[in-house]
């Protein structure tokens, strides 16, 4: 059953401030009175003569129940202490009452009980986690996503053993699977700004779709970028396409074009063709094959020919 009044000495799992008049209940605690229906009444602070005498009889407990005991676990201490209570604790004489305390529980204490909900209520911990740059909270060592508007501010944060809530104030901001392994993150793509969210989508397959729209020349050059041995050059290769933006694709077409031709299909080549201009000077139509950055002789090297002539 369950107690009509819980009267608790304001422990920092129950009351999170502990006042005569205003105390403050710990989130969790007052979930779990409200799910079993009972009512919490914290003690006075710095009033030893208001608390209950409970604590004698944890003292008892460990006097008379722990010492000369081994315990293989949880679940055998509990076991080992129920057996003790219902055939030595129990029967004992109280100091206070003058009574048995199992007799004292059965015939007054246990018909004042109330019922235990057909439901247990669903146990959840509350926490405060501040949102990082990344419009991401921080719950034990994993990492959820909010609304990017929501950067920097305070929020509260329910976790279940299944589900992971959080709020701003009263309002329900995201809600997420539970995650358990350390470093692991769970993203909304419409919790990121609209930049990050085609950032994001801008995947590989994105970028050869977008460079082969643009001409052959720069699907070309992005080609050789994602071919390299070494290098991912995913980053190197938005930033080019990118480019599109500011000079028009005729003009990207164009710079890729005279990048290739100098074997150089590198961002910083393309930016400075556009920004001088020389995508806009003719071009031999002449263009050398160009190798690998690894194995080929260098944007330098010229054959003979092309040296002394």
């Amino acid at each position: 059953g369950v107690p009509g009044r819980i009267i608790i000495d304001n422990a920092k799992c129950a009351i999170t401030k502990a006042c005569i008049n205003d105390p403050t209940v710990q989130r969790s605690y007052a979930e779990c009175a409200e799910g079993y229906l009972f009512k919490i009444d914290a003690c006075p602070p710095h009033d030893p003569a208001k608390k209950g005498i409970v604590e004698s009889g944890v003292k008892f407990i460990k006097k008379a129940f722990l010492p000369l005991r081994d315990f293989r676990d949880r679940d055998d201490a509990n076991r080992q202490l129920q057996e003790w209570i219902r055939t030595e604790a129990g029967h004992r004489i109280h100091g206070t009452t003058r009574q048995a305390p199992l007799t004292q529980f059965v015939e007054v204490e246990k018909p004042l009980l109330q019922r235990l909900p057909e439901t247990p209520p669903e146990i959840s911990e509350w926490k405060q986690p501040k949102v990082h740059r990344d419009a991401h909270v921080q719950y034990a060592y994993c990492f959820y996503s909010v609304p990017f508007r929501l950067i920097g501010q305070q929020l509260w944060l329910r976790a279940t053993d299944t589900t992971i809530r959080i709020y701003q104030e009263h309002e329900l901001v995201a809600t997420h699977p539970r995650l358990f392994q350390h470093g692991t993150a769970s993203t909304v793509a419409d919790h990121m700004p609209p930049e990050a969210q085609a950032w994001q989508s801008q995947d590989i397959q994105w970028c050869l779709r977008m460079a082969e729209a643009i001409g052959p020349h720069c699907y070309g050059v992005v080609h050789q970028l994602f071919a390299d041995r070494v290098l991912v050059n995913l980053r190197t290769v938005q930033n080019i396409l990118r480019l599109r933006d500011k000079h028009t694709p005729q003009r990207l077409e164009a710079a890729c074009a005279r990048a290739l031709r100098f074997s150089n299909p590198r961002y910083g080549a393309i930016s400075q063709i556009l920004k001088k201009g020389l995508d806009q000077e003719p071009l031999s139509p002449v263009t050398p094959e160009s190798g690998s950055t690894y194995t080929s002789g260098g944007r330098f090297l010229r054959d003979s020919a092309t040296l002394f002539h």
